[in-house]
């Protein structure tokens, strides 16, 4: 077993592009893709279609369920609302049915692997997994060993013991033989841990080690401030926030 795992895209053409670079540097063949290709940045388009050639597995998220129309996008906050809309215009009818085809949960069993966008609870409400709490009450929701998610935009590892003792991680770790865990590759396109470098997994047999990458800000920013995205969107880039 050898995946990079990737998430949460976000239209980030820079981001995606740097990630990609970093996982063929590290010569990771099969590469999984967690959901939200579009929203917020400025590339949709290209975004799904380099996801669409180098991911072997790709799920969606709720901002790709958004755009073709099967999530509401009322409980979006405002920026969120409006990139949606704007992708909405720009988007392409091919890459509209390729959102359509990705599934919302898929199980890797030979890996013993679980992957959801959001939550392996309720995956279609779209919950976050945020708190020791939020992982106790997922535990019970999946009976594989790993569960591999995103949404959240903070990477981490949480890992359950035989015990029920849980313990966290922020970089890499160790992959127990009778332990399971919830990782969360975080987000290529818009880090939100404070880190403005993209984000993503890389999980084996042995380990998790979750990567940062550096990509150029400045590019992907002037983009969203010609295609008019809200500014917020445009400033938190730099900030990881």
């Amino acid at each position: 077993m050898r995946y990079a795992v990737i998430s949460d895209v976000h239209a980030n053409l820079e981001a995606l592009e740097a990630v990609l670079k970093d996982i063929r540097k590290r010569k990771v063949e099969n590469v999984i893709f967690l959901g939200d290709a579009v929203g917020y940045g400025p590339n949709p388009n290209e975004c799904i279609d380099l996801l669409k050639d180098h991911c072997k597995t790709l799920l969606i998220g709720n901002h790709d369920s958004a755009v073709i129309g099967l999530t509401d996008t009322d409980y979006f906050n405002e920026y969120a609302r409006a990139a949606i809309e704007w992708t909405s215009t720009v988007i392409t009818e091919k890459n509209l049915d390729i959102l359509r085809a990705w599934p919302m949960i898929k199980v890797l069993k030979r890996n013993n692997i679980l992957l959801v966008h959001s939550t392996p609870k309720e995956p279609e409400e779209w919950h976050y997994l945020l708190t020791l709490w939020d992982a106790e009450n997922n535990f019970r929701y999946f009976e594989q060993k790993i569960c591999l998610l995103g949404h959240s935009h903070y990477p981490f590892i949480i890992e359950r013991l035989p015990s029920g003792e849980m313990v966290t991680y922020k970089s890499d770790a160790k992959l127990g033989k009778a332990e399971r865990y919830i990782i969360n590759a975080g987000s290529v396109g818009q880090p939100r841990d404070r880190d403005p470098r993209a984000c993503y997994a890389i999980i084996s047999d042995e380990k998790v080690e979750l990567r940062r990458v550096k990509y150029d800000v400045e590019t992907t920013q002037r983009k969203m401030h010609n295609a008019g995205l809200p500014l917020p969107l445009i400033e938190r880039l730099e900030r990881g926030a």
